[in-house]
């Protein structure tokens, strides 16, 4: 993101009493630093990269002024590689094969962009054992069994999407496709093989006689809305009438498009047919088909629009537009008003205190300053107790946590400050009533003692391996984060049935997704399912058909003037099965193409989501999930927070989006707070 300027918002906010926590150096004050030159060109060492994944090496970039000198205490900012490249100050680490490229950005003459791209091809290390993994059943004639390839690396790390040759060692008996599908012809023994990067796997199958005379379907559904999910359940049955439990039922299904959606034509993807599940994007019929040997059995169902819409309405705001804002925490105050706390990036650490208690009228009562650059997270306890800002970009890079007396909501006084394993800067923090999650630097969590927030004391901590901690998110007393490089890291930190205490975290398992940015764990009451709801946010959209906007990222003052360009971004939300810890299940995701996610949340089964520049949006998530949400008609309301007072004018990009007693609270980067209320749905009378 953006380094932002907040002048003119330290003048506004002064105004109102601002409660300075570090006062600034007096002397620095007086005589600023000079603006560094405009920068002519810049020179990477190395100018390419060849890496292996799971690696890191060093990476130094150079800038020179027209003249030729080098710019002292240049720092570009570097993009490219998505999630598959991570790029520290002076290091870059490889997480998954492939080539990329990076480009680093200086600001030139004028505010000009000037950047220099240098390639990265990354290699995987060589693997050290393979193995296959068959799906649950009996391998008989005429049948087909689908197997999956894992593969492992000397260090025990593993492969994503590793390929290999299958081959049959009797194909009379058995046969196996490159997607590593064993298909039984008739009685007898074959063992199939897997080879990849010189390691093989074998695993033998005994194929026996097909049993199976006939197939009954035993699901009665027939009649869905647009993303409800069925169980797909047949009984394969022998001439006598006995069940075959073990024998592999294959699903697949034929699609005539309803024609209110469909007059010219099929849409893609109609429908989905995973993990024993299926559900219908598109209204329309599905004729449902299982087939076991020479055995099939045929359902069809009627899939009806799902139409959830409500209009969405603006009610009031809290405008911000001298600096850009970042997140927001809404709470019932002790004095029995509501309250939200909200964050500035790059506001010369300001955090303003709202009363919302008329989400018709929000009305600012007071502003805390607190020695950062940015204060990019805020929260409340449960109960009100005491308010949380995190510190990046402190003057005397100390950092850490503010934590904040609430006993007088509309004007909170600083109750001490926290540092202790946390001088790399704070991203995030979870609060509880007697606990502190806080984020240290992208490297671990530490956990916080603030029963006494006047005297908080460090707890413990936990750091997970060669990962880039962002957010993270406790439930139950177990502790989920997002770390790029791991993906989803799952700590028992209190909850016990995994071994771990607040004083002993410990980690129950660690699951890899493509993902580390934001995490929302929601248990749902009418399945008994929870599902984690995973955030990308991709700042590049590099490689995109719309590959977004070079926005100015500085001016001459190395602060970025108000205005300039749209920013854009990218990514998705992955909706991941988590009732089980031990076997997750990613059976789905919320994703448009043209934007990239950031906060979530979810209640009574419904998705608030912020999507940055696709707006605040919100999204029936009822039922089981399968496939992408967005297919399915299930967006109840968007709002594109367009500002032309904003500090960049009519940019919506929205960073947390919350509901509260009914309505729906979200920040835009640009424009500050605002308040929304979804309208009654019209019932259309005959």
């Amino acid at each position: 993101m953006i380094v932002a300027r907040g002048m003119r918002f330290v003048t506004q906010l002064t105004a109102i009493g601002a409660l300075v926590v570090v006062a600034a150096n007096p002397v620095a004050a007086q005589n600023p630093p000079p603006a560094p030159p405009p920068v002519a060109r810049i020179v990477a060492e190395p100018a390419s990269i060849v890496i292996e994944a799971g690696k890191s090496t060093s990476i130094k970039f150079t800038a020179y002024d027209a003249a030729g000198n080098a710019i002292a205490g240049f720092a570009p900012r570097v993009r490219g590689g998505g999630p598959n490249i991570r790029v520290t100050e002076n290091a870059i680490t490889a997480l998954a094969a492939g080539n990329f490229e990076l480009t680093a950005t200086g600001q030139g003459v004028g505010n000009e962009p000037v950047t220099v791209s240098i390639p990265v091809r990354v290699t995987w290390p060589a693997l050290a054992r393979l193995e296959i993994v068959t799906a649950e059943g009996r391998l008989y004639a005429n049948t087909t069994l689908a197997t999956r390839l894992r593969g492992w690396h000397a260090d025990s790390s593993e492969r994503a999407g590793v390929s290999a040759t299958w081959r049959s060692s009797n194909t009379a008996v058995a046969t196996v496709d490159r997607f590593g599908n064993v298909s039984g012809l008739r009685a007898g023994a074959a063992t199939i093989s897997a080879e990849a990067d010189g390691v093989r796997t074998d695993l033998t199958f005994t194929v026996g006689a097909n049993p199976v005379a006939r197939l009954e379907i035993t699901f009665t559904e027939d009649q869905l809305r647009t993303g409800d999910v069925i169980h797909l359940t047949a009984n394969a049955k022998r001439a006598d009438g006995s069940v075959v439990s073990d024998a592999p039922v294959t699903w697949t299904y034929t699609y005539a498009p309803d024609d209110s959606i469909a007059p010219n034509g099929i849409p893609g993807g109609a429908g989905i047919v995973q993990f024993g599940r299926f559900t219908g994007n598109y209204p329309g019929r599905y004729t449902l088909l299982a087939m076991a040997g020479g055995a099939n059995a045929q359902k069809t169902i009627q899939v009806a629009p799902r139409d959830v819409r409500q209009r969405i309405s603006v009610m009031s705001r809290g405008t911000v537009n001298s600096t850009h804002t970042s997140d927001l925490w809404p709470w019932t105050g002790k004095d029995g008003r509501d309250y939200a706390l909200v964050g500035t990036w790059g506001g010369d650490g300001y955090a303003i205190v709202f009363d919302i208690t008329d989400l018709g009228n929000i009305v600012k009562t007071d502003s805390v300053k607190v020695d950062a650059r940015t204060i990019n997270d805020v929260t409340v306890s449960p109960d009100g107790r005491y308010g949380v800002l995190s510190r990046e970009g402190a003057s005397n890079r100390i950092n850490g946590i503010v934590i904040l007396d609430l006993a007088d909501p509309a004007h909170p006084t600083v109750a001490s400050t926290f540092s202790q394993e946390l001088t790399g800067g704070v991203h995030n923090v979870f609060a509880t009533n007697d606990y502190l999650f806080a984020v240290s630097g992208g490297s671990k969590y530490v956990i916080v003692d603030v029963k006494d927030i006047t005297n908080p004391k460090y707890v413990s901590e936990y750091r997970h391996p060669n990962a880039r901690l962002h957010d993270l998110w406790v439930h139950d007393g177990i502790a989920y984060s997002a770390q790029g490089g791991a993906g989803t890291v799952v700590v028992d930190v209190g909850n016990g049935k995994y071994g771990g205490t607040i004083e002993k975290p410990k980690l129950i398992t660690a699951y890899q997704v493509n993902s580390g940015h934001e995490i929302f764990p929601y248990f749902q009451k009418s399945t008994g399912r929870v599902y984690l709801f995973i955030g990308d946010e991709e700042m590049s959209r590099t490689g995109r058909a719309w590959e977004g906007t070079q926005y100015v990222l500085s001016g001459a003052d190395g602060k970025p003037p108000k205005g300039g360009i749209a920013q854009t971004s990218g990514g998705y939300t992955h909706i991941i099965d988590f009732t089980d810890p031990l076997k997750p299940i990613p059976v789905g995701r919320y994703h448009l193409e043209d934007y990239g996610s950031h906060d979530i949340i979810v209640q009574d089964d419904i998705l608030y989501q912020a999507y940055y520049d696709g707006g605040v949006r919100v999204v029936d998530v009822s039922g089981e999930l399968l496939g992408n949400i967005y297919d399915q008609n299930r967006e109840i309301g968007v709002f594109k927070s367009y500002d032309p007072d904003g500090y960049t004018a009519n940019a919506p990009f929205v960073m947390n989006a919350m509901p509260w007693k009914g309505k729906v609270l979200w920040t835009d980067f640009n424009s500050g707070l605002w308040a929304a209320k979804l309208e009654p749905k019209q019932r259309i009378v005959p």
